[in-house]
């Protein structure tokens, strides 16, 4: 294999825990709420599919379906979309829909899986070129640089940027092209069937790992580096 492309959420990084995420917006725009009051408002948060990165929404509503069918395809789709879902549920503020989004996009929000670190290592040793391709609605370049994995990450290529959103196999032929890399002697790695499998039209192969918190899933992407030779 030439390159090996991987997918963000879900793949190499898992975001917080509804709970978490909702206090940390709380704590930062100076609310409080008893935890029970917390950990309920949190479960229908995360109900609601308001946690990008998340759980998607247990039903969604209407008249958010059209800009949920494209919200990774710019920041302000991807904004509306999910701030649509979270105003479905009360909070003490109406500031903090627009906290709770901000929160997401902060590296702290984000923690690598176990093995990300030493796979992409790897890799680089190897002269193996690695791409990141996401469906994401902002610049996810500095959760790499805090976490200190954007050393080993030689192109990003976000749906956002493009106004493309995978499966399309455009964004992975914009990867493949950044990389100079037949895309027929590329991996893509991610955790979710329909949009990853898309590398598949280029003649990609694909490899899924199984989108878990970071504790239930130390040694996923491992396989990764016998499937690349």
């Amino acid at each position: 294999m030439a390159a090996v492309l991987f997918d963000f959420s879900g793949t190499l990084f898992r975001a917080e825990s509804a709970a978490s995420w909702l206090r940390a917006a709380l704590d930062e725009t100076g609310h409080a709420l008893p935890e029970p009051e917390l950990a309920a408002t949190a479960r229908a948060l995360e109900a609601a599919g308001a946690l990008p990165g998340g759980a998607e929404p247990v039903e969604l509503p209407a008249d958010l379906a059209a800009v949920w069918a494209v919200r990774d395809e710019s920041a302000a789709l991807h904004r509306a979309a999910y701030t649509g879902l979270s105003r479905r549920v009360p909070l003490p503020d109406p500031g903090l829909h627009d906290a709770l989004y901000e929160r997401h996009m902060s590296p702290a929000a984000w923690t690598p899986y176990p093995d990300a670190e030493k796979v992409l290592r790897t890799l680089r040793g190897r002269g193996i070129g690695v791409g990141v391709v996401s469906n994401i609605g902002w610049d996810l370049r500095p959760v790499f640089r805090e976490h200190g994995l954007d050393a080993y990450v030689d192109a990003y290529v976000l749906s956002y940027e493009h106004g493309v959103q995978k499966p399309d196999p455009w964004l992975f032929a914009v990867a493949c092209e950044a990389l100079d890399a037949d895309p027929r002697r590329v991996l893509m790695v991610g955790d979710n069937r329909a949009a990853d499998g898309g590398a598949t039209a280029l003649g990609c192969r694909v490899h899924f790992v199984d989108h878990l918190p970071t504790a239930q899933r130390p040694d996923a992407l491992l396989p990764v580096l016998d499937l690349v030779g």
